[in-house]
């Protein structure tokens, strides 16, 4: 692609780059650049990609797309090119030009498939598995799915790595899902991906919002900086669904250009759940209308899938498939991996559920839910991820203080932190409580000894890593999955 064709839609600052020359694909992280790559180099957190230019241009690259005019480097010969020597486009904005330039490599695939988002502290994952479930049966439709449990074309499963990937690979993505014959996507927009504009240029037929709690404060710091992230997705849909009972709705959507369907429980909204019932398997309602009533039934316990449930019937409401038909096959949609999830204990009388809850708020629902319906003891057994916010560490804590009956403290993805650490900063949730703890830092160590301590009717809740099947310790993902730990266990046991 010749690299004109590339940079459309970009306001050019200064190019010493031939516009004419040939691109064969593009790079932002030089350990990856190959010979005839744009490399677009965008300041970070952590690092520049400016710094690597030079090993981009020695990896082959064949021009530079940044901000600021290169420093000079080392070409694909071992020669050196003096400041200026490097052939390079600068704009205002690498990060932004990154996100056009991948549209434009890959033809602007979202404009061939009805574009559907979900942001939101909790509840992202559920709602984009039964919204997928929703489009196919209602209308027939191949839908893809982004989001943190895995990508999906249809019912082929693609592996993830992050909540939103980064534009290009986004981009490359959707292509994917276009040449796979999808007419919808149903994706996770994190504030992460909002914020750094890795869904740039991307417009949405609905922008779903589910709530907004405590986290991701160790990069938004504020949560009105956290807020106004997420609220970036309503400026780019056409109907966005917003959880009109959540105390953030009003600055959420404060700058919002689309149109809004509110749902709630409480408040006056266009769409209400009313005469809620809450099982120990599963949540039912009456989905409340101007027009009509509709009884809605969802296999899935706990009293936070009533949002869960009237955001996705908002969404297909707005997409034109009636309350009626979506509570049709809602009726029969199965569990999702990690949420509330039932591990499978044969001849034991006590209950694990795996949920993915890693914030205050998450792990309220969770556990709330559960002494709804459990007939022993709640145990909680839970960690914080390392390198992430620590002033929830200690509300997650008190949490568990004040709604399990029994909890283990353990680890969680330590990441680069120590263990012991992170468990230090989560104790002071327990002062002042007289709910029992233990603390074991072994994840797997701690899941043993809730299974032998164990009462008849206990429910015991893993939380925090949900569909995760790894546990990362500095860098590196080791292999854990808590299915695999429990089954184990109680083979060994035999």
């Amino acid at each position: 692609m010749k690299l004109k064709e590339l940079l459309q839609g970009l306001t050019i600052l200064e190019a010493t780059a031939d516009l004419e020359m040939d691109i064969s694909h593009v790079s932002y992280d030089s350990r990856q650049t190959r010979p005839g790559d744009l490399f677009v180099a965008m300041p970070g957190f952590a690092v520049d990609g400016h710094d690597f230019i030079g090993k981009a241009m020695e990896a082959g690259a064949a021009a530079v797309l940044c901000e600021k005019i290169p420093q000079g480097g080392i070409s694909e010969d071992g020669s050196e090119i003096p400041r200026g020597g490097i052939p390079y486009v600068r704009v205002a904005d690498s990060r932004r030009a990154l996100a056009v330039v991948g549209a434009n490599f890959y033809g602007h695939p979202a404009d061939a498939m009805t574009m559907v988002a979900v942001t939101g502290t909790n509840g992202k994952t559920t709602t984009t598995y039964l919204l997928k479930a929703i489009l196919e049966q209602a209308l027939g439709a191949k839908v893809g799915l982004i989001g943190t449990n895995q990508n999906m074309i249809g019912q082929e499963v693609l592996p993830t790595e992050r909540t939103t990937p980064e534009s290009f690979e986004l981009q490359g993505l959707l292509d994917q899902m276009r040449r796979g014959g999808c007419t919808h996507v149903v994706m996770e927009a994190s504030s992460h991906a909002l914020y750094l504009d890795r869904v740039y240029g991307i417009h949405y037929a609905v922008g779903i919002f589910t709530n907004l709690t405590q986290d991701h404060l160790d990069f938004h710091k504020t949560m009105e900086a956290y807020c106004d992230a997420k609220a970036i997705l309503f400026r780019n849909c056409d109907t966005g669904v917003v959880n009109a009972d959540d105390p953030w709705a009003g600055r959420l959507m404060e700058h919002a250009s689309c149109k809004v369907l509110t749902y709630s429980e409480k408040a006056d909204s266009d769409l209400r759940a009313e005469s809620i019932s809450l099982g120990a398997d599963h949540v039912a309602f009456t989905a409340v209308t101007a027009e009509k009533q509709v009884p809605v039934r969802v296999n899935i316990p706990g009293g936070f899938m009533v949002y869960n449930t009237l955001d996705v019937l908002g969404a297909a409401l707005a997409l034109g498939i009636s309350l009626e038909k979506s509570a049709e096959v809602l009726a029969g949609v199965p569990h999702v991996k990690g949420r509330v999830e039932v591990v499978p204990t044969p001849g034991k009388d006590y209950t694990i559920l795996i949920d993915y809850a890693h914030s205050p708020d998450g792990m309220e629902n969770v556990l709330s839910s559960v002494k709804g319906f459990a007939k022993g003891r709640t145990v909680a057994l839970f960690g914080c991820g390392g390198d992430r916010d620590k002033t929830k560490r200690p509300k997650m804590g008190k949490v568990a203080a004040d709604l399990a009956d029994f909890a283990i403290v353990t680890t969680d993805n330590p990441r680069t932190e120590v263990p012991a650490d992170i468990i230090a900063d989560i104790l002071p949730g327990f002062e002042g409580s007289t709910t029992p703890y233990v603390v074991v830092e072994d994840r797997i160590e701690a899941i043993h000894l809730a299974m032998d301590h164990a009462q008849p009717g206990d429910v015991i809740v893993l939380c925090g890593k949900g569909h995760e099947t790894y546990q990362e310790v500095n860098h590196v993902k080791h292999h854990m999955d808590e299915r695999e730990i429990v089954a184990d266990y109680l083979s060994a046991e035999k």
